[in-house]
């Protein structure tokens, strides 16, 4: 085992002195043997777009403000890193996303980037409900179109939002592509647990996309020192099912 890389310093320092053989051993698993695992690397930008989103996903925000300066070392943009913590809000609610947008604005302007980043929106609000279904259509397939119209009346109006908020206030950014916005809601998904039937619907998509099942493997393995084992091999079964359907 070599020694653990410039990536885990930001985890090792706060603990070297009061935990330093606990920090070192996890280091050296998250920093070194994982990413180093035969047949499991990944590129650095992908592995660290993906550890972000799960730490959104789980709540690990003290761990998110800690990394986020080497996923951008790693090439992570402050557009990508801005449209991670964006895209989360649909998928975990602001309850969840407010800390993680402060600690982004925080390690960005410590970096000196200038805030408000460049707006990445492509909607207005007379577009939003069109676009976003057609995002919806590109990913799912042609079944969604005005999915809304057949809906239960009761919950038309959620199918909807699902349509011109979910989808076309987020989805239809620039920044990041559908690949990649598939890759981070499976993230999301599978880190906060509890949302198996959707997280099996996202999977497929993921799938349909070109994020396969050796691929989807690889971003559950880079992501196990962050989330722990539990819900990785939920997500890895619902991986299953998804690739067997």
């Amino acid at each position: 085992m070599t020694e653990s890389n410039q990536y885990a310093a930001a985890f090792e320092a706060p603990f070297a002195a009061t935990d330093p053989g606990y920090i070192r051993r996890f280091c050296s698993f998250a920093f070194d043997e994982v990413p180093n695992e035969p047949d499991m690397s990944l590129a650095e930008h992908t592995r660290f777009t993906a550890i972000l989103a799960v730490l959104l996903g789980c709540q690990g925000v003290d761990a998110f403000r800690a990394l986020l300066p080497a996923a951008l070392d790693a090439g992570v943009t402050p557009v990508e890193a801005k449209e991670i913590v964006y895209q989360a809000t649909a998928y975990l609610g602001m309850g969840r996303v407010f800390p993680f947008l402060r600690a982004a604005n925080d390690v960005l302007a410590e970096r000196g980037v200038a805030l408000p980043l460049a707006e990445q929106s492509t909607t207005i609000p007379e577009t939003r409900l069109q676009a976003g279904n057609q995002a919806q259509i590109d990913i799912f397939g042609e079944g969604m179109r005005e999915s809304w119209l057949t809906a239960p009346a009761e919950t038309a109006h959620i199918t909807r939002w699902l349509a011109d908020n979910c989808f076309g206030d987020y989805y239809t950014r620039t920044g990041l592509d559908l690949k990649t916005r598939e890759l981070i809601t499976f993230c999301f998904l599978y880190a906060q647990g509890g949302a198996e039937p959707q997280l099996l619907a996202h999977a497929r998509a993921n799938l349909s996309m070109g994020n396969d099942k050796a691929f989807l493997i690889k971003i559950l393995s880079a992501c196990i020192p962050f989330i722990g084992y539990p819900r990785t091999l939920n997500a890895l079964r619902v991986l299953n099912e998804a690739a067997g359907a």
